[in-house]
């Protein structure tokens, strides 16, 4: 074992997929001989040389359009765009082509991409780098949307995404990369997609959470648990496909629940799992099931942040509302 920051663990992912397959290319903006904007592929260009780690042009279209003809051709690219709030850019790629590529070929074509992007607030970014736009490429069938919260997990997920044959969005909240450390394996492991992880056991309330909000909602745990409550935390890692088993399996034990997300509150991943714990397991609630997550307004300017960000305080806050119902 050793001890990683996230940022470490997602470059040890790149490195033991490099090694093990030829096909496995890296690539996006100055992704080479700088490593990556946060250094997330430093030192690899160097390993594997100029033609499987490479720069591209400042486009993200292009790094989309690169990607599909690639892994058509039988590559596994793992593309990063700099930042997801650069999504629009690339969006056809990814909903229009790479989605759609099993389906539209009747089987015959896999489309195995896995885009890297970070994304998310609380480290003061401009305009358009903090958004939490996963709802973009959650809403469409044929991808896989993965959010690691751990250095642990985003190692196993991202090897897991990687040799996965279907398109994998990969998404790295900018606030965890160096945040805290944790022990990650040095040798390879996978973690199956789509399956969510109980950070935390308890029989009063569920919290179904998911990137920076799982550490928040861990924090808020803690503090209900000095005033006597027991609260499970899960961790979606795969929001799309959801872990709906494990989510239902804990409601129906605690019989309350709150969903946490970063995003803004209108058509979120919140509203999806409430509707999901509503289709299955309304009986077995015994409180309403609420939501913490950001105003309905555009991310603001950095200066107004700490204040538009949910955080464990609003978390607590609204636990209370359905323990005390």
């Amino acid at each position: 074992m050793a001890q990683m920051t996230m940022i470490q663990a997602i470059t040890d992912a790149l490195r033991t997929e490099l090694r093990n397959d030829e096909n496995v290319l890296v690539f996006g903006e100055d992704v080479g001989v700088n490593g990556g904007v946060f250094r997330a592929t430093e030192g690899l260009q160097k390993e594997f040389g100029e033609d499987r780690v490479f720069d591209t042009p400042l486009a993200e279209s292009g790094i989309g359009g690169l990607a599909v003809g690639l892994g058509l051709e039988g590559f596994r690219p793992v593309p990063e765009i700099q930042f997801f709030g650069f999504v629009f850019e690339v969006i056809d790629s990814v909903n229009a082509q790479l989605a759609r590529m099993r389906y539209r070929s009747g089987g015959v074509y896999n489309a195995p991409v896995t885009i890297r992007s970070p994304f998310g607030g609380g480290v003061h970014t401009p305009e358009l780098h903090a958004d939490s736009l996963e709802l973009l490429v959650t809403s469409q069938p044929g991808l896989k949307v993965v959010i690691p919260s751990t250095p642990y997990d985003a190692k196993g997920l991202l090897i897991a995404a990687i040799r996965d044959n279907d398109p994998v969005v990969f998404l790295e909240h900018m606030k965890l990369y160096r945040s805290f450390r944790q022990e990650v394996p040095e040798e390879e492991y996978t973690i199956e997609l789509g399956k969510a992880d109980v950070k935390r056991e308890g029989t009063d309330l569920t919290i179904v959470t998911y990137g920076a909000m799982v550490h928040e909602s861990l924090k808020a745990a803690e503090e209900l648990e000095k005033e006597g409550h027991s609260v499970e935390v899960i961790d979606l890692r795969t929001i799309q496909p959801l872990d709906i088993e494990t989510i239902i399996a804990s409601v129906e034990k605690t019989n309350r629940a709150i969903v946490v997300q970063e995003a803004q509150k209108q058509a979120g991943i919140a509203a999806n799992v409430v509707a999901e714990i509503m289709d299955r397991a309304v009986l077995s609630l015994e409180a309403p099931v609420l939501r913490v997550a950001a105003p309905d307004t555009v991310f603001p300017f950095s200066q107004a942040e700490t204040v538009w960000l949910p955080n464990y305080t609003d978390v607590i806050e609204t636990a209370k509302k359905v323990l005390n119902f």
